[in-house]
């Protein structure tokens, strides 16, 4: 009995050590989300130990254990939704069936999930985008693009693009009943970055005749430049997204080559003849004092030219869309950016706000104190977390008003 006891005494220990995760004050439902963290530290785990044990890549072990996030296209009252494709790209397609007095507005999604995981059929974003048509009875098309470690920059941007390039012909916005002059492009994290690059690649592409009225921009990844930013350090191990996995991420987009990842990881990546880019993701110019706490600004420390030669990726726009110019983000459309206090993305989304505000494109700048990443995909039971429904009403409030 005494034997038995000891066991269950260490099992409970190793278990309440497991779960719990030192959190800042100002979260909501800490027990929460210590639960949902320890769920994606396990996860991480087991696809460490796949990878390492030379089963499956890192990536692919994390996206068939979040496989099981899938839920089947379902219509309901509401909407009815499909799986198709749009220029040769899966897709699924929201359709309202409330009738409308005219022209519908539309939103094309691009989901998360570090370039790497992720599909517009798991069960977080099913909600988002089927609360988003339901709500603002629109057309909602969310895009299903390829994944990375099969494929690479820029096959993740090329393949968000020409849907979006798609959908905004006359012919199939009438076919939807979409009016042209009301469509917005919008992701969180990873397709947040998209949304952003496909914005900016719009402006000058002279065969796209329909303008974007908004682009909505959920705690995007937009440069990858400097990954020592205050945000990256503050949060490093902060929930869901810690600083080594937006490495992995940011890498694995570009390369399987762990070159990368390990420059990355110790910031020497950026070549010296490239060290013009560092104005653009200057945090000492475009953060506010708040923001800056007590971390001291230092020049950066250049690496190799060989890993840019070989993937340049990382230094383009269409994957770091920090780095356009100002003559660039002039044109872009009316924008909505949410940003998290406690998340490594954070001064990313704040310093493109800064950029966008000085060069005069509108811009709603929401940024959440009580945040971490990804938490508005957490909106579903058994986590239903209060953050994260109060975030999503918001983001549908923001479009209501103004797409």
């Amino acid at each position: 009995m005494g034997a038995k006891l000891l066991c269950l005494f260490l099992a409970s220990a190793l278990a309440a050590y497991y779960i719990y995760t030192p959190l800042p004050e100002d979260i909501e439902e800490p027990l929460k989300v210590m639960l949902i963290t320890a769920g994606f530290r396990a996860v991480g785990h087991l696809a460490e130990v796949a990878d390492q044990l030379g089963l499956m890549h890192y990536m692919e072990a994390l996206m068939l254990i979040t496989s099981a996030e899938y839920v089947a296209p379902t219509s309901d009252e509401n909407v009815t939704v499909m799986d198709t494709e749009f220029s040769d790209v899966a897709v699924r397609l929201y359709l309202p069936r409330k009738a409308s007095d005219g022209l519908r507005r539309a939103v094309v999604y691009f989901h998360g999930g570090g370039w790497c995981v992720g599909q517009a059929g798991m069960k977080g974003y099913d909600y988002l985008t089927r609360q988003t048509s339901q709500r603002l009875n629109a057309v909602v098309v969310s895009v299903n693009y390829r994944l990375a470690p099969q494929h690479h920059f820029p096959v993740q941007f090329e393949d968000v693009y020409s849907v979006t390039k798609f959908f905004l012909q006359s012919s199939v916005l009438s076919q939807y009943g979409v009016d042209p002059d009301r469509v917005c492009v919008a992701g969180d994290s990873a397709g947040g970055n998209l949304a952003a690059a496909v914005a900016q690649q719009l402006l000058e592409d002279s065969e796209v005749k329909t303008k974007l009225k908004v682009q909505a921009l959920l705690y995007p990844a937009l440069q990858a430049l400097d990954l020592n930013l205050p945000s990256y350090r503050q949060n490093e191990n902060k929930p869901i997204l810690p600083k080594l996995l937006m490495v992995k991420f940011w890498s694995e987009y570009f390369t399987s080559d762990l070159s990368l990842r390990e420059a990355m990881a110790s910031n020497r990546h950026v070549p010296l003849e490239s060290s013009h880019l560092f104005q653009f993701v200057n945090w000492s110019n475009l953060l506010p004092e708040e923001l800056k706490k007590d971390h001291v600004y230092t020049s950066p420390t250049y690496g190799s030219p060989e890993l840019a030669r070989k993937y340049p990726g990382f230094l383009d726009p269409r994957a770091a869309p920090l780095l356009a110019s100002d003559a660039r983000l002039r044109g872009l459309p009316l924008t909505y950016l949410l940003t998290c206090e406690h998340d490594v993305l954070r001064d990313d989304g704040v310093m493109y706000a800064r950029r966008l505000q000085a060069v005069g494109v509108p811009i709603t700048h929401d940024h959440a104190k009580d945040a971490f990443h990804g938490a508005m995909m957490f909106v579903l039971s058994p986590a239903n977390l209060a953050v994260g429904h109060r975030l999503l009403n918001r983001y549908i409030e923001w479009l209501n008003e103004n797409l």
